[in-house]
């Protein structure tokens, strides 16, 4: 992966970062921060909070030591722990990473058994060094480890004269034995590789059946500002022929199983100034999460023991543009009681998929896009314990307002994308419905000025909402919110010694549901971190 380049790198420009924000310049350093960015600064750190971890016995596994210096992938083996056996309450991998000198950020992968339980990219070093660490809950992998496994990492990487730093990582996973709090899934599957494409065989006692995709916008092009393209006749540097507008669909024999808004993920390159994340990363942007789709309506048609046709798809990327990678997980819980469940799908209802973009040229140019789709899928299984019948609704919609100027000198967006999920589960008990709703948000601005000064002003959300009925009653409600802004500048073209570069950055990430409450903050100034405070 090369460095994101989102806008034009022209200098000359004359509209100032007001044109989108007011007026202004980044926040007042702190006493105790430097003056502008120096050689070396804090460690890359998140406000988000650490995995909890049970108090019960616990045994380590290293997965990897390795440092990454070129597109070769890391090989090993796993072999599962000795003396906290084969059922664990929790499972979290822990990824230590360290880097010096001069490096882009890199995106990486790690396969255990074929199964992709880590999807993360990388900080850009300090010429000093840092170091930076990543945990993950993988309890839901469980499955996948119970044996000796094949292990693979990559994070593709270049080191020359120019670009020095190697990428040194060691990663863990650490056992708790005892029960998780909620069923892991019995089986972890992948898809298979077929002359028909990808298959996906699930055992006949299916009773849940939930994908997950890791898909990520990247590679160095356009797709890895997918949120920022335009179509014709918009005069822009990058282009798609429907706009902006993304979404990643699974289809099961080729009829639309699940929908999704992909997140809007921005590496620690992006938008032109990595002065704005070399301390606090874009949410995500160390643990990329999957995409989620309950599966479960089609458990019935799936479950005859034969493999059926499984594909994910980007809509809005132009026809033979590559960018995209989706690898899937699929996690199965099946009927401990029947050796078959039988089932159907009774209903597949989509509408017809929104998408629709203006652009309004100008001194200011403008392209305004609305889109949105809608899937509802119902099924039922006749389980060991009574028919059950399950429907999925999902609702996505995107709002965006995109402005540039000539040679993309001040480039802006202001953007929002909603996914709404409904699942209601009925049988003979009361009936269980949890609906979750998803807001992601980027709101911001490059500009270079007269004086070939770069500044980004910028804001990211993300955020979710779970509420949980039965029978009618509200039964579990959480939330969550992280929210990242950060202003930076530099100067243009010249030796790395005179960019003076300056700048700050936030994140507060609160979470609140029945365990209690979370609330972090964090506040950078010119790369130190001058704010850590917790209000829980």
């Amino acid at each position: 992966m090369r460095r994101r380049i989102v806008m034009s790198m022209l200098a000359g420009a004359t509209l100032l970062v007001s044109t989108f924000f007011g007026t202004g310049t980044p926040a007042a350093q702190a006493a105790d921060a430097p003056a502008e960015f120096g050689t070396d600064w804090h460690d890359p750190v998140t406000a988000a909070p650490p995995v909890d971890r049970p108090h019960t016995r616990s045994c380590r596994v290293t997965l990897a030591d390795v440092q990454f210096r070129d597109f070769t992938p890391y090989r090993g083996t796993y072999s599962p722990p000795r003396g906290c056996g084969d059922r664990w309450s929790k499972v979290v991998l822990r990824l230590d990473g360290k880097v010096k000198g001069r490096q882009f950020d890199r995106l990486g992968y790690l396969h255990v058994g074929g199964v992709e339980i880590l999807r993360t990219s990388t900080p850009e070093p300090s010429p000093d060094g840092i170091e930076w660490h990543v945990e993950k809950d993988v309890t839901r992998y469980s499955d996948t480890l119970r044996d000796a496994r094949d292990v693979e990492m990559l994070i593709g990487n270049v080191v020359d004269d120019t670009y020095t730093g190697v990428i040194d990582v060691h990663v863990t996973l650490t056992f708790y034995a005892g029960r998780p709090a909620q069923p892991a899934p019995d089986r972890v599957l992948t898809l298979a590789d077929t002359p028909d494409g990808t298959t996906l065989t699930t055992p006949r006692n299916s009773e849940r059946i939930v994908a997950e995709v890791y898909a990520t916008g990247s590679g160095g092009g356009c797709e890895e500002f997918w949120y920022l393209t335009v179509a014709d006749p918009a005069s822009y540097s990058c282009k798609a022929d429907h706009g902006p507008y993304r979404e990643v669909q699974i289809k099961v024999d080729g009829q639309l199983a699940g929908i999704a808004s992909p997140f809007p993920n921005v590496w620690t390159g992006g938008w032109s100034n990595p002065f704005l994340w070399y301390v606090l990363p874009a949410p995500r942007a160390f643990d990329v999460r999957p995409l989620e789709y309950d599966l479960t309506p089609y458990a019935g048609l799936l479950n005859d023991g034969r493999p059926h046709r499984v594909e994910v798809s980007v809509a809005g990327v132009p026809a033979g543009q590559s960018g995209w990678s989706a690898p899937v997980n699929v996690l199965v819980w099946q009927d401990a009681h029947r050796a078959h469940v039988t089932g159907a799908l009774t209903g597949n209802t989509a509408s017809d998929l929104a998408n629709a973009t203006t652009y309004t040229p100008g001194s200011e140019n403008r392209v305004d896009t609305r889109a949105g789709h809608r899937l509802t899928v119902s099924g039922y299984l006749d389980t060991s314990h009574g028919r059950v019948t399950t429907t999925v609704t999902r609702t996505l919609a995107n709002t965006s307002v995109h402005r540039w100027t000539e040679g993309e000198n001040t480039d802006g967006l202001d953007a929002t994308w909603t996914d709404d999920q409904t699942v209601t589960v009925g049988g003979h008990g009361p009936t269980r419905t949890t609906h979750t709703h998803r807001t992601y948000t980027v709101n911001g601005a490059t500009t270079i000025g007269t004086d070939n000064r770069l500044r980004t002003v910028l804001a990211l959300g993300d955020r979710a909402s779970v509420v949980e009925r039965e029978g009618g009653g509200r039964t579990l409600r959480s939330w969550i919110d992280d929210t990242y802004r950060g202003d930076a500048s530099y100067t243009l073209d010249v030796p790395r010694d005179q960019r003076h570069a300056v700048g700050t950055s936030t994140e507060r990430y609160r979470l609140h549901g029945p365990e209690g409450c979370y609330d972090r903050s964090l506040t950078t100034v010119q790369g130190m971190l001058t704010e850590d405070r917790s209000r829980c």
